[in-house]
């Protein structure tokens, strides 16, 4: 298989699998995000998940997949501490902010980083219109954030605090999405087979966020904390998840163009709007679906234009 996400990679097949995946991976990581964000508190919910694809990666890694070479040591390196980072800034976002809310803000900022990123890192450039379609669904996913932060409200000046604070961490978290996609589609394209980058990727995130998520529980009561069997259920769960979420945006990065793909991916805001209002009883209005209409169009202007 990794053979031939290699021999596809950069024709118009490999553009069709690319478009596929990073819709796939949208929809996933719509999922993926709701699973973090419920629960009794989104870091343990992390590091649930992340002790869960460590396990499951393991085996293959080790006993399925060629080794890793000096050079892909360094990039998993990276590629470590970047997650790390992104991980508890979501995190902390989810902890302190509505999923409707910062979700669109941090999903805005990383495509159009990740493009100008791709551009210096890769040589890729985007035609006129596809630049049409990323500012449109860009800008499209910033408006639908204002619209939730308007309909969410303040009632006072610490909630109000609160949110200036979620939205600034989101925006962050957005910076290092950009950081982190750009990072892995190089480090994936380093790997002769790009399963053992993907193996690896799992097996060093099930030993980097659970850390946190380990001080997390030993700082809450006893009380606070969520049932053995329940968190085991939702990491592994998410686990699965995962795998289709991160695994097949990197994928789509190494068969097609890293900001297409990005940007594609971020069409997730579609799907998690529908969580928010299905799953978190966050209300949606007229103008949020037109603007979910217009995130829609600017993906599609980016595949074509």
């Amino acid at each position: 298989m990794g053979a031939l996400i290699v021999e596809i990679a950069g024709t118009p097949a490999g553009d069709a699998l690319a478009l596929a995946l990073a819709l796939l991976s949208a929809l996933a990581h719509a999922i993926f995000g709701a699973i973090n964000k419920g629960g009794r508190d989104p870091y343990i919910n992390r590091g649930a998940i992340n002790v869960a694809y460590g396990l499951i990666a393991l085996p293959f890694a080790l006993f399925v997949f060629p080794p890793p070479t000096p050079e892909l040591w360094a990039a998993l390196a990276g590629v470590y501490l970047l997650h790390i980072v992104y991980e508890w800034l979501q995190a902390r976002s989810y902890e302190i902010g509505g999923f409707t809310v910062v979700y669109p803000i941090a999903r805005g900022t990383g495509p159009l980083v990740t493009a100008i990123a791709a551009g210096f890192v890769f040589g890729e450039g985007l035609r006129a219109g596809q630049w049409a379609g990323l500012l449109l669904l860009s800008g499209a996913i910033y408006a639908l954030a204002w619209a939730n932060l308007r309909a969410l409200g303040a009632a006072d000046l610490a909630a109000a605090k609160q949110l200036r604070t979620a939205i600034a961490t989101a925006l962050l978290a957005g910076v290092m999405i950009s950081a982190y996609t750009t990072w892995d589609a190089y480090g994936i394209r380093l790997a002769a087979d790009p399963f053992t980058f993907l193996a690896w990727f799992f097996v060093l995130g099930g030993c980097g966020f659970p850390l946190i998520a380990a001080a997390r529980w030993r700082r809450l009561r006893p009380q606070d904390r969520p049932a053995l069997n329940d968190l085991a259920v939702r990491g592994l769960f998410g686990a699965l998840i995962a795998f289709l979420s991160f695994g097949a945006v990197m994928l789509a990065t190494r068969v097609g163009h890293v900001g297409e793909a990005a940007a594609i991916r971020e069409t997730s805001i579609v799907f998690a709007t529908a969580i928010g209002v299905l799953i978190f009883r966050e209300r949606i209005d007229g103008l949020r679906l037109g603007l979910i209409g217009l995130i829609a169009l600017g993906a599609v202007l980016i595949k074509v234009g």
